[in-house]
């Protein structure tokens, strides 16, 4: 828009420009208000009945095979492969993008967790001993007892800590962090004080953390890999490294999936 420069002379600009006048004008009266509120009643019935109406429409997929490199992903059917099938793409991904050969294999799995009435399986967690290791690091494990043949037998398969009940106060004041925690039977009644602080980490025999054979106990917890349910539904964990062999990252998966499945409700 140009503006007019001092001496331009346009006829009729200086009504254009001037302000107009203020008007008072009286707000609105309840009339107002009513009808508005009559409409506002109309208006919900209606977005009701539109909504009635309205059929929802959902894409199909065209093809379950696309043509081409380049398409609409939702056209199609998403695309399933065997298990051997998908960790070779994932080597062969692996050499295409230059990424680190060692790097670990995730999975993500997602459970069904409803049952009847409005129920749901309370969110678990598990140690499993996979079949081929994939990793050097070893976790910190506790053992509870007062035999001193037992204590000595926990030393030598790699407990970082052994001991009785005067473990308890330091375990209490933080003074003692590990990543798990084993006992035998004849101390379990005086590890009472410690089920709030230990929750899920308390020894017990669903966990295999309760027992005699202390070395298997230690051999499980030390090298064993550890999942969670999270989000109440889905488990990501590792569970290999991309250099291994295909039949080696199978074999762990599978075993993984094996010991999800024994906590399904009967």
């Amino acid at each position: 828009v140009l503006a007019p420069r001092r001496g331009w002379v346009f006829p009729g600009l200086d009504q254009r420009l001037a302000a107009p006048a203020l008007v008072s004008a009286a707000p609105p009266g309840r009339p107002y208000a009513a009808a508005a509120k009559t409409a506002k009643k109309g208006s919900q019935k209606t977005k009701r009945e539109e909504t009635k109406k309205k059929q929802v429409t959902r894409r199909r997929p065209l093809m379950s095979k696309p043509v081409d490199d380049v398409y609409l992903t939702w056209y199609y059917e998403r695309p399933s492969y065997e298990v051997e099938e998908a960790v070779g793409m994932l080597k062969k991904f692996q050499e295409l993008d230059f990424t680190h050969p060692k790097q670990y294999v995730y999975i993500n799995v997602f459970l069904d967790m409803a049952l009847q009435k409005k129920k749901k399986v309370d969110p678990f967690a598990s140690t499993v001993l996979l079949p081929y290791r994939f990793t050097d690091e070893t976790n910190k494990v506790l053992v509870f007892t007062e035999n001193e043949e037992e204590a000595e037998i926990a030393r030598e398969n790699g407990a970082a800590v052994v001991g009785g009940v005067e473990l308890i106060k330091w375990i209490l004041e933080d003074e003692i962090q590990v990543d798990f925690y084993v006992a035998v039977p004849a101390i379990m009644p005086k590890l009472i004080p410690l089920r709030n602080k230990l929750r899920r980490k308390y020894p017990s025999t669903k966990r295999n953390s309760l027992g005699h054979d202390i070395p298997k106990m230690l051999q499980l917890f030390r090298e064993g890999l550890e999942y969670t349910v999270q989000d109440e539904r889905v488990i990501k964990t590792r569970i290999a490294r991309l250099d291994m062999p295909t039949e080696q990252i199978v074999a762990n998966l599978k075993t993984v999936i094996h010991d999800i499945c024994t906590f399904k409700p009967s």
